[in-house]
């Protein structure tokens, strides 16, 4: 397959997204020629792949790195990269053990993510960055800050994981263990708010990727490190907010994975916003109110 067919077929896909999540939202048209530059690439064993936005020669911001939660893939980031583009390099990793890094040769828990996140920003040679975590990805940014805070410009996370040891293990654990796509569609709906219209072309997808050899025993095994007896392991909170890097944190009042009352537990200088009619998935429900606040706590206008 030639690089223009792979690129035709990126774009039809992006646009498949933009149709289907934004049908009643304005977004700009996905820049193309930009877009050229998306095709997922390693960078060596020690890179994980990753997709890419924005030509650096025009634009002058720091890079904004997005970093998917447990289950997900880089590619769940792209209708937030097409928004992007205009103002910022974008770069989506896929983890240890998803997409195409499901085969890597370490999986497991938020901090093994985080080491590998670190290593790749290296082969790249990113001194600092803007952070984006959605779940599982929001620990793996505060990790990457905690352990080396002169990296990070901004942290940005949305549902993260690691606030505090409520979790819903069981639904988690489901997840994990689906594969069919009738078991994928009883399991999938619970991560948005009651009311999200589920295209089925996400269940679809959920379930192709899980016929990869390999995948759910990765998501079992990434899920046994994840949680714990009494729910899952939590982030040194009074270490983090004391970095003095702006740290912005979004929550759906009705996530039914990680409860919106870990964010109302925070306290200053954590900027928490939290937005009703919303589930686990803000950059998939209200991608116009994310993409907002990435900008705003990059100091974007």
């Amino acid at each position: 397959m030639t690089q223009s067919v792979i690129v035709q077929a990126y774009a039809m896909e992006i646009e498949q997204i933009r149709m289907i999540f934004n049908a009643n939202q304005k977004f700009p048209k996905a820049n193309f020629e930009i877009m050229n530059t998306a095709i997922p690439k390693t960078h060596g064993a020690s890179c994980l792949p990753f997709q890419k936005t924005g030509l650096p020669s025009e634009i002058q911001c720091l890079p904004v790195v997005l970093l998917h939660g447990f289950g997900g893939v880089a590619k769940s980031w792209r209708n937030i990269q097409v928004q992007l583009q205009s103002k910022c390099v974008s770069i989506a990793f896929d983890l240890p053990g998803h997409g195409e890094a499901l085969h890597w040769p370490e999986i497991g828990h938020a901090g093994i993510s985080a080491k590998h996140v670190t290593r790749s920003l290296d082969a790249l040679e990113l001194d600092q960055v803007h952070l984006v975590g959605h779940s599982m990805g929001g620990a793996v940014a505060s990790l990457i800050a905690l352990r080396n805070p002169k990296r990070v410009a901004s942290l940005t996370l949305l549902s993260p994981g690691g606030f505090g040891p409520e979790i819903n293990g069981k639904l988690l654990r489901e997840f994990a263990a689906a594969s069919e796509e009738s078991a994928l569609s009883q399991v999938l709906p619970k991560f948005f708010n009651a009311d999200f219209k589920m295209p089925k072309f996400l269940i679809q997808t959920a379930s192709d990727q899980r016929q990869r050899p390999g995948q759910t025993a990765a998501l079992e095994t990434i899920v046994n490190s994840i949680l714990t007896a009494d729910g899952q392991n939590t982030l040194p909170l009074d270490d983090l907010s004391a970095l003095g890097i702006p740290i912005s944190v979004i929550w759906g009042e009705e996530d039914r994975i990680i409860p919106v009352e870990q964010a109302h537990r925070l306290q200053p200088p954590f900027k928490v916003t939290t937005y009703e009619a919303m589930g686990h998935m803000p950059h998939l429900e209200q991608p116009t109110k994310i993409i907002r606040e990435i900008f705003n706590n990059m100091a974007i206008s």
